[in-house]
Formats: structure tokens, sequence, C-alpha cells
């Protein structure tokens, strides 16, 4: 299914149509993250955190970071989506109050 939005980068103002086809789209779920870095792009693994299920002996509990999927972005759109996410959080934030950075701090 195609929907139209309409994006208008700062500073300019002519909008562009953007057409968007989400019949390949999947949903993943994630609960961590490791970002990795070349000179000319930024490589983002999502996947989860969960406990070894082959922890065969250990004393010490392990985690087991599975990874799912790899988002790989330029430079600039790793910047954009920084920028994006941090306004989402600022919104969320002022509606709903402060997020915790700690695991089980929830408000």
């Amino acid at each position: 299914m195609a929907e139209d939005v309409t994006q208008q980068p700062e500073g300019q103002q002519q909008g562009v149509q953007v057409l968007l086809d989400e019949r390949e789209l999947k949903t993943t779920y994630t609960n961590a993250y490791r970002i990795h870095t070349a000179p000319e792009e930024v490589v983002i693994d999502l996947g989860f955190n969960m406990a070894n299920p082959n922890n065969q002996g250990q004393s010490q509990q392990q985690l087991l970071f599975k990874v799912t999927d790899r988002v790989i972005l330029t430079y600039v759109n790793a910047k954009r989506l920084a920028m994006s996410l941090g306004q989402l959080i600022k919104r969320y934030e002022q509606q709903f109050g402060e997020l915790p950075l700690q695991p089980g701090q929830r408000k």
C-alpha cells in the first residue's frame, strides 16, 4: 500500500512528495543494539539480550546478544535519525516525564 507523505526539510520552502511502499515491511522487536563505524558509514546491529541458553556449568550468568537485523547508514542519515529520535524523546518526556536510563526504574 502506498501512502502520500509530505516532507519539508529545514530551510526549504517547497515540499517533496514521498510515496511509502510498505509491502515488504517487517516488524522486529529489539532491546539491544551495537554500533560499528567505518569511514563512510555507520552500522547498527539490532537484536535482543537474553539469558544464554548454553550456559552449561558456568557460575557466572551470561547474556546472549542475538543480532536479528543490521542497518547501514551514511553519517548524514545517522545524524538525521539521531535528531529525529532526540525530538521524539523530548516530546514524550514533556508529556509523560523523564525516561530512566537504568533498567528496572520505570515510572
